[in-house]
């Protein structure tokens, strides 16, 4: 039998609801992946609150997007993965299962030297990040300012602008300073005067600005350090009107879906090798679901929170 975690109406974690059916089987070019750890992330309470969409036909809603397990079951057609192969799956709708049907084309291989947990929240993070500093145009030199920078794209934003010789200035609340500097970053923190620290933490000026975190604060302050084009934001949704950039999966935003596939196997190769590492905050057990929700929604995650069956 096969246990899943579910929305079973809208609204906040009361919502949620654990089923169990029995053991799916693959169908042509489907693989079955008996799964070891789920990634849990904000986007996935947003799809049940009622604010995105409220269709009572769509429920029960299933969730989630991104999983690690081993490869137990194949079905025809399939040849890149075998039964015993150990995958990262992702986009992987559903993905809050203990025995996840996904096509082939979902799957990356994981890296021997990457736990599980790890690579369940490396690549849904790791695309989005890779995807925002394409998207803003910054190349080996320029510094860009990161709104954000201590959650789990951020963490991922700043290595990777490391790796590619791009300077960051972060902004935190001052629990988190610590850690953005020791992901190579300058910190700031967010509040009253962030303009200014802004200005005075890079006196050359930024490239572009990345937005975490969708605040009024953010996006106020990056349109008066650099061009609305080269705000790029994966959550102020409702500021399109100032023509900043919009990523990802709200509403008239660029799901970039060609570029974050092609980033899959770089980014489990550079966390295989240790270059891109995965901050885990938090593990749940996955009926425990509803309660890594609520600590998604209070906003102080540092990092991964990953469900595990």
């Amino acid at each position: 039998m096969t246990t899943t975690v579910v929305a079973a109406s809208y609204g906040g974690s009361e919502a949620l609801q654990v089923i169990t059916a029995p053991t799916p089987e693959p169908g042509p070019g489907q693989v079955r992946v008996e799964v070891r750890a789920i990634g849990a992330n904000p986007v996935d309470y947003k799809t049940y609150s009622g604010g995105m969409m409220a269709d009572p036909s769509r429920l029960p809603l299933p969730l989630g997007s991104e999983a690690s397990g081993v490869v137990d079951a194949v079905g025809d057609g399939v040849t890149s993965v075998a039964v015993g192969d150990e995958v990262i799956a992702y986009r992987a709708p559903g993905s809050y299962t203990t025995d996840l049907l996904v096509p082939e084309s979902a799957l990356t291989s994981k890296p021997s030297g990457l736990g599980w947990a790890e690579a369940a929240g490396l690549l849904l993070t790791g695309a989005t990040a890779w995807h925002a500093l394409v998207a803003s145009g910054a190349q080996a030199g320029d510094t860009v300012l990161v709104h954000g920078g201590a959650g789990g794209v951020g963490q991922m934003v700043l290595q990777l602008a490391r790796l590619w010789g791009i300077g960051v200035v972060a902004t935190s609340g001052p629990s988190n300073q610590e850690v953005l500097r020791e992901l190579g970053a300058k910190p700031i923190t967010y509040g009253e005067g962030l303009l200014d620290r802004a200005r005075v933490a890079a006196p050359d000026g930024y490239a572009a600005a990345l937005d975490m975190v969708g605040t009024d604060e953010a996006i106020d302050t990056s349109l008066a350090l650099v061009p609305g084009d080269r705000v790029i934001s994966i959550a102020a949704f409702r500021r399109a009107a100032d023509g900043i950039t919009l990523i990802g999966g709200g509403p008239g935003a660029d799901p970039g879906t060609e570029l974050r596939n092609a980033a899959r196997a770089q980014l489990a190769e550079l966390a295989g090798r240790g270059d891109l590492v995965v901050a885990v905050d938090r593990t749940y057990p996955l009926t425990d679901a509803a309660a890594a929700h609520d600590y998604l929604r209070a906003g102080h995650a540092r990092g991964k929170v990953i469900l595990v069956p």
